[in-house]
């Protein structure tokens, strides 16, 4: 069947769209507009821009556009979602928005003191490994989907604990905890391993485990996390009753395809994150080597110049 039987507000989520145009507006209007009633703030770069509305463009993708309508019917795709908005928005959305703007919100005590705690290297790293595989519970997912707040309150939490733990490898803001080098490199690498079993029970489990993917009363309830109720209630009297009426696959391959994806995609993402985080502190040994260097000779000559040497 198509997606479009679920009606335009279902596909597009018009009134998510319109919240982050009012987000990205007030972007502009904070760091371009308004920028001069803050002290040592500067335009954005470029850079900064495309990073923000790259973001916010993938983040209307995933979770307005009926790829967030396939997260609910396919588990699978509900998993690109994951890691797209996880391990490529967040960071982007971090880098996109300039240090005095960051400076700004951290001047918050509440604000100050959370970042202080959660991006510890530790923490961030145990809490967001904790986000990521308590939802993934097979119970905590299908109850979670069962509510509408429930849900959007802990799709919040995980996508700020992503924030925290990205928080020490790509923040530029001066005085706030970052790492470097082989720390940065240790650190990445420990994310990966941490979030690996959770992956691993959804890929080698040999029976379905979410009610939710499977079809049914389970399934229609779930559904109307983003289908209106009676656009939803008129298709199950249509006869449709489960993910089976939109894919070929069976559930469990679609569950499997899931755990696949996400693990293969964080994959690929860190490993450019670690080509990235390699190649800039190799260069900045040599170029510190170099300055050494620089200097000792600078020492030596002068030393020669007195007559001491």
């Amino acid at each position: 069947m198509p997606l479009s039987i679920f009606g335009f507000r279902a596909l597009w989520s018009p009134w998510f769209l319109l919240s982050l145009v009012a987000v990205v507006i007030l972007y502009f209007l904070i760091t371009m507009t308004w920028r001069h009633r803050f002290e040592n703030s500067i335009p954005p770069t470029i850079k900064e821009i495309t990073l923000f509305l790259s973001g916010m463009i993938l983040l209307y993708t995933l979770k307005g556009s009926p790829v967030d309508l396939l997260g609910h019917i396919l588990f699978s795709v509900h998993m690109i979602q994951m890691a797209a908005l996880l391990f490529i928005v967040v960071p982007l959305l971090i880098m996109g928005i300039p240090g005095w703007v960051w400076q700004i919100a951290l001047k918050v005590n509440i604000i100050n003191r959370m970042f202080r705690l959660f991006t510890n290297p530790v923490v961030s790293l145990m809490v967001f490994a904790f986000a990521f595989s308590i939802y993934h519970v097979p119970m905590v997912l299908d109850y979670l989907k069962m509510s509408l707040i429930l849900h959007a309150v802990f799709t919040i939490t995980i996508f700020m604990s992503a924030v925290f733990l990205w928080w020490p490898i790509v923040n530029t803001v001066e005085g706030q905890p970052k790492l470097h080098g082989l720390k940065k490199i240790g650190y990445v690498i420990l994310s990966a391993i941490l979030i690996t079993p959770a992956c691993a029970l959804i890929i080698f489990v040999d029976v379905p485990v979410y009610e939710t993917y499977m079809g049914g009363e389970a399934w229609l309830k779930a559904m109307a996390l983003c289908v209106p109720a009676g656009t939803l209630s008129g298709l199950a009297g249509l006869g449709v009753s489960g993910p089976e009426m939109f894919t070929n696959m069976t559930t469990l391959a679609d569950q499997q395809l899931g755990g696949i994806i996400m693990k293969t995609a964080q994959e690929l993402i860190y490993v450019g994150v670690l080509g990235r985080i390699f190649f800039t502190w190799a260069a900045e040994e040599r170029n510190n080597a170099d300055e050494i260097t620089r200097l000792d000779l600078v020492k030596r000559q002068k030393l020669h110049d007195s007559g001491t040497y």
